[in-house]
């Protein structure tokens, strides 16, 4: 348990908060690219509490700007875009992609009050398939060099989805090895070949063993989180009872990313990012070590369980999540159906907007939460006093050398799980179609 007052301070967005400060010192998913697609790109934004408008301008540059009109408060998003940049339809203010006023043509000529008038504006840039804000104060930092920044487009599939939930919770659930055995728990085992673009439906390592089935069958993991230069690496070891282990690497990319093994062809790296405090879009890169990623069948994979143009699922509390009971007894542990965003979006969901904290009670398998919330706590300190180099990935720590993170099922035949994650990643990376390598 913690008290309400750590659990706020964990929790809220807002400007000034305390993990809004941190979160904006990081770079921030604020759409996809696919949204700003068609004869007109603009689109609304609300992230981490703030009302902004997303453009590309006549040269095809990016702008990311406040909502409301400067003057008095109309809506940019029906702004008029045109003479490179955004104007607004009520008296005709013209704003650059920086936000500064350019033109005010209804006001006396000559008149230089435009001068003064300055939107909210944050940088912004595109990387993979999502564009990216810098909210915070000072030069925004570099990125680091992580698999799914590497990679070339065609390997990269992005996608986001709406929960409305607090995007502590919703990350955390990923940084929990456990629950797989359980909330993601299938009573029948599909033919991984027949499964691409679904995680949990490949084999396990080198063997034939499903995913689906080792997970069912080995349900108490032996947890360890150690940190790392991205944040905190995740290791779940499953003793399979013949000598062999299972190892799963995953991994939380701070502030509040995860790195999962989609497959052993493919990782998972997944941003939850706040929308207020009640709300979050997770943003997901698809990242392949193999062949280019089948965009076209992951995205209808995808828009089954959609919907647009704000890609809130299609199961939800309005629904009981397609709570189906005979499914439950034959098919399923949640009788939710096969896709495990729908399990996730549920168990965060039902927790309530914000969790209560001060009412949970952790085991010995939340090593990682725990872990992570320490971190958080810590760099919410260095903030409030000035430290900012002591953030993760910040210090002066090369980000060009932040590789990976290693994410990957593998099995270790003599006890030595270490090197057998290892020898999986490095065969993996040597065998890509691009410079993989660490």
């Amino acid at each position: 348990m913690i008290s309400q007052e750590l659990n706020d301070s964990l929790t809220r967005v807002g400007k000034g908060s305390d993990a809004g400060e941190v979160l904006r010192r990081y770079w921030q998913p604020a759409a996809l690219v696919d949204e700003l697609e068609g004869v007109r790109p603009v689109v609304p934004v609300r992230l981490l509490g703030e009302d902004l408008v997303l453009f590309r301008d006549s040269e095809g540059e990016l702008g990311l700007i406040g909502r409301h009109c400067p003057h008095r408060g109309a809506d940019m998003c029906f702004g008029r875009l045109e003479d490179n940049g955004l104007r607004c339809p009520f008296h005709g203010w013209h704003f650059n992609r920086a936000g500064q006023c350019v033109e005010q043509p209804g006001e006396p000529a000559g008149s230089r009050m435009h001068e003064k008038i300055q939107s909210t504006a944050y940088p912004v840039v595109e990387k993979n398939g999502i564009i990216w804000a810098y909210m915070g104060p000072g030069t925004p930092p570099d990125f680091p060099a992580l698999d799914c920044f590497r990679a070339p487009s065609s390997h990269v599939f992005a996608f986001k989805g709406l929960w409305d939930c607090n995007w502590l919770q919703a990350m955390e659930v990923g940084i929990d090895p456990a629950h797989a055995s359980f909330l993601h728990r299938f009573l029948q085992d599909e033919d991984p070949a027949e499964a691409y673009g679904k995680q949990f439906r490949d084999t396990a390592g080198n063997t034939e063993i499903p995913m689906t089935k080792l997970l069912r069958d080995f349900p108490r993991p032996e947890i360890t989180a150690e940190e790392a230069d991205h944040g905190l690496k995740i290791t779940a070891l499953r003793d399979l009872g013949d000598g062999r282990t299972h190892v799963r690497i995953t991994n939380q990319i701070f502030p509040e990313a995860i790195c999962i093994p989609m497959s052993r062809e493919m990782t998972i790296t997944q941003w939850h990012v706040p929308i207020d405090d009640k709300s979050c879009y997770w943003y997901s890169m698809f990242t392949s070590f193999d062949q280019p990623v089948n965009k076209t069948l992951m995205r209808e994979q995808r828009l089954k369980e959609h919907r647009l143009p704000d890609y809130a699922p299609l199961k939800g509390r309005h629904n009981n999540y397609g709570f189906d009971p005979e499914e439950q007894q034959r098919e399923t542990y949640t009788g939710m159906g096969l896709d495990i965003n729908v399990h996730d979006q549920w168990a965060v969901e039902s927790m309530g907007a914000i969790q209560d904290r001060t009412q949970e009670h952790l085991g010995k398998t939340d090593v990682g939460i725990i872990r992570y919330r320490r971190q958080l706590r810590a760099a919410i300190a260095a903030v409030k006093e000035g430290r900012d180099e002591d953030l993760p990935m910040y210090g002066g720590l090369d980000l060009a050398t932040v590789f990976g993170p290693v994410s990957n099922d593998s099995i270790a035949q003599d006890g030595d799980w270490e090197r057998a994650a290892q020898e999986a990643d490095l065969q993996r990376r040597g065998a890509c179609s691009w410079d993989a390598k660490v």
